[in-house]
């Protein structure tokens, strides 16, 4: 009775609290609505703001729309670019009421003063309302031919957005025309808008623009006058261009070398990427090395900015080594790992150093990289020892000092940092079969410390491999049959009747007794059928014929190959086409996240976040609100 009670009185608390708050939003519109049409103007600019600042949270303030309208005759600029944002957020919602604004836009759109009248023709634009278009061609075209180089730059970029929502009306008033001509404009930021703008009408499926040898002269003539972000635009539309033959591509690169010594990072790997590509139309070798020499001061350089552009950088810079192995080799040192670095950007320094290193440089990198194993930081530490691992096996001559400093790590005693080297020590001991048997005596010493199944199966691989060079091999796998039962992994239970099946070859007389004690406990204990199959073939085949079994067992394996970390040729050539965008930062093509390229390329977009044709995995999940939370509100300016 008391539960119902209690659960009835919690019922009614909750009705009245909807209630309240639904009073109180309520009552918030309402008090908006009242300033906003008070009779003194800086209430009514505060009532803007505060309308402004919900539609910011997510809160519906559509409801004021009528009385946002009334305040458009202002002529404070504040008040007026809110207003304008309103509008553009609500005008899919209430198209019929936004042509009530017209008349307001026109005349600002002829207002004396040239940023209300950019802001009257961008705002015309954002709407993205059909009914709108009707009213937006005659400002747009005066604004067009504007004397007012701000007023033109924005007018070109509008002209976009009249294509994308209707082609016909951008061809028939000559708008598109107008654009190709603002290309010659005396002013470089209308020309870098302009270049936007066409770059921006041809993604969209329609041929208005190609790049011309003269034009091309004038974009890079205007490189460096515009603003970076204008940069980065010409920089972008520069990417499409083939020369025509070797001389043009010189001439090109030279007169993109300045833009290396750019602040901006956007503009550098824009500079770099347009390199790459047109230094394949040269063949000069003193100007392809000058032109690698001029790429590595602005590479480095950007290691010293904030940890997210690092991250981007080295990125970048992996995909620039893998078609430029040698560009950074004499620069190794820069990318030593700092105390104070973030952790993904430890990680991405480690894998430059080992894609940078060679053998003359090779020790002083296994010096570091022993320094980054003896951190706390457990995947670090893992990601530092393989790195030692992959470069022993890269290089033979720095094989003896890799061994030399897993070997000291394994003595630390460190219990994370033992199973990587166990591992990874095993893998070098492959590379190099006959070699370095001495360090199978240090994992023996130290196998108490060896319990993770990875690292125990690459023990008990070692102790079968090299049970003749082990005094102690009997007792050591002994005690391991005896917890055979014990290990949850499959994988540890197959290397120990694999170590204790080649002990018996190896030695007959000695491991007789363990090698029956062992096929008996996995053939008729042990609960995983895979060990349980190994183990009778091993017997079969023991019993059957014993030389067959030593060549099946004891027969020669290929040496483990250094690992190939580099990316398939032609997602390479794709990336090195798209350096400094985000596909340079995922390592997968645009096309197959950005659902426009995706469209022409004939990727289906349910496939659009993978990269199978590649045989890699994407890195991460790129569908389109997987993380967004159920009604979320939409942003407002799409840009």
């Amino acid at each position: 009775m008391m539960n119902a009670a209690i659960q009835t009185r919690i019922a009614q608390l909750q009705i009245v609290k909807a209630k309240v708050l639904a009073a109180l939003r309520k009552g918030e519109n309402y008090e908006l609505k009242t300033e906003l049409n008070s009779e003194y103007k800086e209430r009514r600019k505060e009532a803007v703001r505060r309308v402004i600042a919900n539609m910011t949270v997510g809160k519906d303030v559509s409801g004021l729309f009528t009385d946002v309208l009334k305040n458009m005759h202002t002529d404070d600029l504040e008040s007026k670019k809110l207003i304008y944002l309103y509008l553009i957020n609500y005008a899919k919602t209430q198209p019929d009421l936004v042509i009530l604004a017209i008349n307001t836009f026109v005349k600002d759109a002829e207002d004396s003063n040239p940023l209300i009248r950019a802001l009257a023709i961008r705002t015309m634009g954002c709407l993205q309302v059909q009914e709108v278009l009707d009213y937006l061609c005659d400002p747009l075209r005066k604004c067009l031919s504007d004397s007012n180089p701000y007023v033109r730059k924005t007018a070109v970029l509008c002209v976009a957005k009249v294509y994308d929502l209707n082609r016909g009306i951008a061809d028939e008033n000559g708008f598109v025309e107008a654009v190709r001509n603002a290309l010659g404009d005396v002013n470089m930021m209308v020309v870098s808008n302009a270049m936007s703008a066409l770059a921006e009408m041809n993604s969209m499926g329609g041929d208005v623009w190609r790049l011309e040898p003269h034009i091309v002269s004038r974009l890079l003539t205007a490189v460096n006058e515009c603003v970076e972000w204008g940069q980065i635009a010409i920089l972008e539309a520069l990417i499409e261009y083939e020369p025509r033959d070797e001389k043009e591509a010189e001439n090109i690169c030279e007169r993109l070398l300045p833009r290396l010594q750019h602040a901006n990072g956007s503009v550098v790997l824009t500079t770099v990427r347009l390199l790459l590509k047109y230094e394949r139309y040269v063949k000069r070798a003193d100007l392809l090395a000058q032109f690698a020499k001029k790429m590595v001061p602005p590479l480095i350089t950007l290691l010293s900015s904030e940890p997210e552009i690092q991250f981007v950088a080295l990125r970048n810079i992996n995909i620039i080594l893998q078609r430029r192995p040698r560009l950074l080799s004499k620069e190794i040192r820069v990318f030593f790992c700092k105390y104070n670095d973030p952790i993904y950007v430890k990680y991405e320094k480690v894998e430059v150093l080992v894609r940078i290193c060679s053998e003359r440089n090779s020790e002083p990198l296994l010096n570091e990289l022993k320094e980054y194993a003896k951190e706390v930081d457990v995947d670090f530490v893992s990601c530092a020892v393989n790195a030692i691992g992959r470069l022993a096996i890269r290089f033979e001559a720095a094989a003896e000092r890799a061994i030399a400093v897993l070997e000291e790590l394994v003595q630390m005693k460190v219990d994370y940092c033992v199973q990587t080297c166990v591992v990874v020590l095993c893998d070098i001991l492959r590379r190099y079969p006959g070699r370095f048997e001495a360090v199978v005596t240090t994992l023996c010493e130290h196998a108490d410390y060896i319990n993770a199944p990875e690292a125990r199966a690459a023990y008990l691989w070692a102790l079968g491999e090299y049970s003749e060079h082990i005094p102690s091999v009997a007792s050591l796998l002994g005690a391991a049959v005896d917890s055979l039962l014990e290990e949850e992994d499959a994988c540890v239970q197959l290397a120990l009747v694999n170590a204790c099946v080649k002990y018996f070859l190896k030695q007959p007389q000695r491991a007789q007794a363990l090698v029956l004690r062992a096929l008996q406990t996995a053939s008729e204990k042990c609960a995983n059928p895979d060990v349980r199959d190994r183990a009778y073939i091993y017997w079969r085949l023991l019993s059957a014929d014993p030389s067959a079994a030593r060549t099946v067992v004891l027969a020669e394996k290929p040496p483990v190959r250094p690992e190939n970390s580099s990316l398939p040729e032609p997602l390479l050539e794709e990336l090195v086409n798209e350096l400094g965008c985000v596909s340079s930062v995922l390592q997968q093509p645009a096309r197959q996240f950005v659902y426009a390229r995706a469209e022409r390329a004939g990727v289906p977009r349910g496939d659009a976040a993978t990269t199978a044709d590649y045989g890699t995995q994407a890195a991460v999940d790129t569908t389109p609100g997987a993380d967004a939370a159920e009604g979320e509100p939409e942003l407002l300016i799409s840009f």
